[in-house]
């Protein structure tokens, strides 16, 4: 019994580090300071394709971002896709 107490405590040990660091890499990666290329859809046809200027914030199904061709705050609902600069 006390063996069974031991292994359950390690495995949730295991689960929860892995909970910790997905959420770290997906904040590091989300809430950097890095600009972005975002291609946006709605019902399958693209309504945006631009790049950000750095620092874009995902809330719920939108996005918001300052695009780097104009300078403006821009808020998008829809799918996205962002690929980070390295």
């Amino acid at each position: 019994m006390k063996t069974m107490m031991i292994l359950a405590t390690v495995g949730v040990a295991v689960g929860l580090s892995a909970c910790t660091d997905s959420s770290r890499a997906r904040r590091e990666a989300t809430f950097s300071d890095r600009p972005a290329d975002i291609t946006c859809w709605s019902y399958g046809t693209q309504t945006f394709q631009g790049r950000s200027t750095g620092k874009i914030s995902d809330r719920e199904g939108s996005i918001s971002f300052v695009d780097a061709s104009n300078g403006r705050y821009t808020v998008i609902d829809g799918e996205c896709r962002l690929i980070y600069d390295k």
